[in-house]
């Protein structure tokens, strides 16, 4: 192993954008999300705006290539709130000609109305919270909006000029049949969605549902959504590129095609997370998580290295999720590995066929899918 090679600074680079606050907190929201009384949103702006000048040397001439302004729930901001920020960005970093610059939004009316003034801000791409288009399992999440505020929604930004937009829906929900989420990803098709998060309710700690436990599907009839779920969104159009993401026209998410494929992206917002190469080193960065503290403190930035010998597991944490898998390249650039030294490293998944490779590249086989955690356990 060569610890003296450079990593190449031509890694692609995002730009991750945190809004912290919610109308509510859902039940199984683990995210950096809070309450409001009222959003300090020209505060905000200009603490987003000193927080990126202070990581302009993380750029180091790269265009940025995505955008993607998550939360909490980035749609309660105003339009005006993105056309300032982004005219700020386009001042201070390079745009790619096709850059993507999405916005996570709700569904709900008061978000509905603002879609016009975010696609005029240069928003080009929409990712909508739906969860489920059937109002029984919306009121069990604690979503806000019902189902014909989704509908609504989605048609609307379609009308604006929305031709690139995605549904979050979740299946394994409580008392969630085969059919139920059928529904959900038969009413998400009808309304020309051209791409599909698609993704199993869990349950995590520090969230309403950990301490209420409700009763989910068994895994039998989890497998049995699942197999159904992903045989429907084949058979109309969508190709699955990774672990729960579907894509139609190859309009893949290049945000989170960038975070897969091991790339760079700074990360601005109380709570934001960043990966950077610098100096022949790869760094996880992160700001404070509590908006008050964002505001009113000294901006920080915790950086912290990549241990060498952790970052085969990093590369392959995020490339297996890709159904085409990370290539050995990759792998070389950010791990400094060869191709034979990860091999044997994997060579009993090889043996199983869970993992699969060729000379270009390497992934996991359907049934390497179902033993993900697994094989990354092995390389911690």
């Amino acid at each position: 192993m060569d610890t003296n090679q450079a990593l190449p600074i031509n890694v692609p680079l995002s730009l991750y954008v945190h809004l912290p606050w919610c109308v509510k907190k859902c039940p199984y929201c683990d995210f950096n999300s809070h309450t409001f009384d009222e959003i300090p949103e020209a505060q905000y702006l200009e603490q987003l705006k000193k927080d990126f000048i202070s990581q302009k040397p993380s750029i180091q001439n790269r265009p940025l290539q995505s955008i993607f302004f998550g939360g909490g729930t980035p749609s309660l901001m105003s339009g005006q709130f993105y056309t300032d920020l982004i005219v700020f960005l386009k001042n201070n970093i390079e745009f790619k000609s096709d850059i993507e610059i999405t916005l996570e939004a709700n569904p709900g009316t008061f978000e509905k109305e603002k879609f016009a003034d975010f696609y005029r801000a240069g928003i080009n791409r929409l990712s909508l919270g739906v969860q489920s288009f059937q109002d029984s399992f919306l009121k069990d999440l604690g979503r806000i909006h019902n189902s014909d505020d989704a509908i609504n929604a989605i048609e609307h930004a379609k009308k604006i000029g929305f031709s690139n937009f995605n549904i979050d829906l979740m299946y394994g929900l409580p008392n969630q049949s085969i059919d139920d989420a059928l529904f959900d990803l038969k009413q998400a098709v009808q309304l020309n969605s051209t791409h599909l998060s698609w993704y199993q309710l869990t349950i995590e700690p520090n969230t309403e549902f950990y301490k209420t436990q409700p009763v989910l599907p068994i895994d039998d009839a989890l497998f049995d959504i699942q197999q159904q779920g992903q045989a429907f969104i084949k058979e109309s159009g969508f190709d699955q590129y990774e672990i729960s993401a579907y894509a139609k026209n190859n309009l893949v998410s290049k945000h989170n095609m960038n975070y897969w494929q091991f790339g760079d992206y700074i990360g601005i917002g109380a709570g934001a997370h960043g990966k950077v190469t610098l100096n022949k080193t790869i760094n996880r960065t992160r700001r404070t998580r509590q908006p008050s503290n964002y505001l009113n403190q000294p901006l920080q930035l915790i950086n912290e290295p990549v241990a060498t010998d952790e970052l085969l597991f990093e590369c392959l944490m995020n490339g297996f999720r890709l159904k085409q898998g990370i290539s050995w390249l990759q792998i070389k650039n950010n791990s400094f590995l060869n191709k034979e030294d990860v091999i044997n490293r994997l060579q009993k998944f090889i043996d199983q066929s869970l993992v699969l490779h060729n000379n270009q590249s390497i992934w996991l086989s359907e049934k390497g899918y179902l033993f993900l955690d697994g094989i990354l356990e092995e390389l911690v």
